[in-house]
């Protein structure tokens, strides 16, 4: 009796478990409401905001005067007008469409604006919905449609090597500045990374205590840069970005025009940069003098590093340009923030390419003239399609890297320097 007595009592409490159970898990379920959650829907009435931007800065008698759409856009309004026709030409993205009802979406020059509005001043993505009508999502995929697309569409222009004609141009530049055989600077910038995964901060970090991402870049005097190399980690220094950078990849593989100048008497095959201190003792790097013992070298001191300070001017207006660059970067994605980066680049060169001749101070008509008076040449029949094996890339590193010629070329031009402006000073 006892036996039977237990297994009831047992059955009974399982009976009452479950029920309790099943009660339980109905009150959980009944308390949440089973009605979808919708994403909540703003009518932003985007063609008002189209209306509004075209009567603003593109109609004919707009509201703002030129000075300010070239301060709020950081280009003038002819170079925008053909970005926008390139995007709208070549993208879908960019072209309007329309939606199920018939009626229009975005316009191309909201979605252009807001991209530019957002790397020109660098703030959040919904910060252009109140005046453009469009939400942040939308925001940030027109801004990373727009970076994707000026890469590929004018990368190859604004983003290249320095073809002989340009090489020519900068040589004559170098030589009225006395600097024969110089075709401009070459210096780091560190990017803060903001939003830096946590796994690679050890790997960015540096003695700032925030994560970085570094920019190699060579500008010219005009404040064109010629070669950006970024991504590299913010514990790097400039050699060791160096040794990574392609800056020579051109020389080293025979496809970069021949070069020839002249300086003090001596003749040299291989064009230079301007440095600072950290680079090394190369035949294609002069640096200062840190310690200048004499009128001359004073005088070249001051020099070099005066004309350094293209690459340097670069990057500054390059960040008065493009806020997005200046501040710290919020995206998670490398990837993403390397194209801001190069897309920031070719458009900052585009601007340059438009008004350079607003201010370049440096007239080289007098070589296009005639060549009797110039002692830089490059080769311009020269291709580039040369090949060449192994032994010929390890001569020409050495080349590169010959400190003999480094000292030639750098006492050569404190005399050169000496000789053009000595009396000045």
């Amino acid at each position: 009796m006892s036996s039977s007595s237990s297994d009831e009592l047992e059955e009974r409490l399982e009976e009452v478990f479950d029920d309790i159970l099943e009660d339980t898990y109905n009150n959980i379920v009944d308390s949440h409401h089973n009605n979808p959650v919708r994403r909540l829907y703003i009518e932003r009435d985007r063609e008002t905001g189209h209306e509004r931007l075209w009567n603003d800065y593109f109609c004919e008698n707009s509201t703002f005067p030129p000075n300010l759409f070239r301060r709020r856009f950081r280009m003038n309004k002819d170079l925008f007008m053909h970005i926008v026709h390139r995007l709208s030409e070549d993208v879908p993205f960019f072209r309007q469409s329309r939606d199920a009802t018939g009626r229009p979406g975005l316009s191309p020059l909201q979605k252009c604006t807001a991209a530019i509005r957002l790397l020109a001043y660098g703030s959040a993505a919904d910060a252009v919905d109140e005046y453009l009508r469009l939400g942040e999502s939308t925001a940030l995929l027109c801004l990373h449609k727009f970076t994707e697309n000026i890469i590929r569409l004018f990368g190859d222009e604004y983003l290249r090597r320095p073809t002989p004609e340009d090489l020519q141009r900068l040589l004559d530049i170098g030589e009225i500045r006395g600097f024969p055989g110089m075709v401009g600077s070459i210096d780091c910038m560190h990017w803060e990374w903001k939003n830096c995964p946590t796994s690679w901060k050890g790997q960015y970090t540096r003695g700032s205590g925030k994560p970085t991402i570094v920019l190699e870049a060579v500008a010219s005097q005009d404040l064109w840069i010629w070669h950006a190399f970024f991504g590299s980690p913010g514990t790097l220094n400039d050699i060791n970005v160096l040794d990574r950078s392609p800056v020579f990849d051109d020389i080293l593989q025979g496809r970069a025009p021949r070069v020839q100048y002249v300086v003090n008497g001596h003749q040299y095959d291989l064009a230079y940069y301007l440095t600072d201190g950290i680079y090394p003792k190369w035949s294609t790097f002069i640096q200062s003098i840190s310690l200048p013992q004499g009128p001359k070298a004073e005088l070249f001191a001051k020099c070099q590093e005066a004309t350094r300070k293209d690459v340097e001017r670069a990057f500054g207006v390059l960040q008065a340009r493009f806020a997005i660059v200046k501040n710290p970067a919020l995206t998670l994605d490398k990837t993403k923030v390397g194209k801001i980066m190069r897309a920031c680049i070719i458009l900052h060169n585009m601007i340059v390419e438009y008004e350079r001749d607003g201010y370049t101070q440096y007239n080289i008509s007098e070589f296009e003239e005639g060549d009797g008076s110039r002692s830089s040449q490059v080769d311009m029949s020269y291709s580039t399609e040369t090949s060449t094996n192994l032994d010929n890339m390890v001569g020409i590193r050495t080349h590169v890297r010959d400190r003999r010629i480094h000292e030639q070329l750098k006492n050569d031009l404190i005399e050169n320097v000496w000789n053009k402006f000595g009396d000045q000073n």
